[in-house]
Formats: structure tokens, C-alpha cells, sequence
């Protein structure tokens, strides 16, 4: 079942049985920030925590076609006049949200893992629509925050979450180890 998110966008429930694709998705998003890394270990992520408690949810575009002007005297199928198509093949953006623990309140709280919406079909409010999506489903569960990371060179994401309102509460810090030599 779905429903619309925007104009000739319709967003539905994903499964377990998404786990593949949900893969490709996380591999592109990751391989537009980072083109010379293999992200193949992502199938594993997915296999360790992506069940039914971590919902997944799809954005088809569908196109929405003209019908063609009713006969003299006739009428047409539609109030509108535009009659949707079949959505494609593959969808166009992706969202998958898990559980986290607040560190500092100790309350459950919704997490993304996942945004990620394909470069054709960027700047059309689908980021924007998704993120409101996923703040009614966590309020509606009861969840009083929502979580997310963000990598510093995503300034379009970094964008999009500030003018949500999201707020930068920890930085995740890294230090790469280098194997020790020894002479």
C-alpha cells in the first residue's frame, strides 16, 4: 500500500526481502561522498540491523499523463483529466530509520541510517517531505527526538537538517591508526 508524499511521488513500506536493494542505496549514497572506496562491507551492516523493527520506505515516481479530450458528448475517466501511471521500476529515494538509546536521558528515540534520494530527482522537496514523514511516524510512536548523522562535506544535507530545525548535540570523533613499525 502507498500513498502520496508529494505530487507524482508515492511513498510505501519497504520489507526484509528489500535487503539488496537497501544495500545499493546505502552503496550510492556512501560512493557519492567517498568515490574511491568499496563499500561491499555494507551488505553486512544491512544483515545485522535491518529487520522489522527498523523500518524501510520507498519513493516511486510516478508519472501522471494527459488523457486524451473526452468525445463530443462523452466523458472522461477522470475529474482532472490526468490518469497516473505505473510507478518505475526502481524507486527514486529511500529511508530507513532504527532505534537508538539518548546517552544522556536514556530514552528510545528514532534513528536514520538512510536518506538518500537519487541526484535526477533531487531539489523537488522529496528530502524535505521524507524527513517530515519520519517525524509524524516517530511522534506517533512516541519518540521525542530523532537522530542522524551527517558527514561535515554534505553541505546540501547539512542544509536540509538545519532548516528542519536539527541541531548538532555530539561530534563523532575519528583518529586512523597506523600499524605500528618495528625496526
Amino acid at each position: 500500500m502507498s500513498e502520496e508524499l508529494l505530487p507524482n511521488y508515492r511513498i510505501r513500506r519497504g520489507s526484509t526481502l528489500d535487503r539488496a536493494l537497501l544495500v545499493k542505496f546505502m552503496q550510492r549514497t556512501y560512493q557519492e561522498a567517498f568515490p574511491q572506496q568499496d563499500f561491499s562491507h555494507l551488505a553486512r551492516t544491512v544483515e545485522q540491523y535491518f529487520s522489522r523493527e527498523t523500518p524501510l520506505w520507498w519513493v516511486d515516481f510516478v508519472e501522471v499523463e494527459q488523457e486524451e479530450a473526452p468525445e463530443a458528448g462523452g466523458e472522461s475517466n477522470s475529474k482532472l483529466g490526468v490518469s497516473p501511471s505505473l510507478p518505475s521500476s526502481s524507486p527514486i529515494a529511500g529511508l530507513w530509520v532504527g532505534n537508538a538509546i539518548d546517552q544522556v536521558q536514556g530514552d528510545r528515540h528514532a534513528h536514520i541510517f538512510l536518506l538518500y534520494v537519487v541526484p535526477e530527482h533531487r531539489r523537488q522537496g522529496i528530502g524535505t517531505a521524507l524527513m517530515r514523514y519520519v517525524e509524524n511516524w516517530a511522534r506517533a510512536r512516541g519518540d521525542h527526538q530523532i537522530g542522524l548523522q551527517v558527514f561535515q562535506t554534505n553541505t546540501a544535507a547539512l542544509n536540509l537538517y538545519n532548516q528542519l530545525g536539527y541541531e548538532t548535540q555530539s561530534l563523532w570523533m575519528v583518529k586512523s591508526l597506523h600499524p605500528y613499525k618495528y625496526d
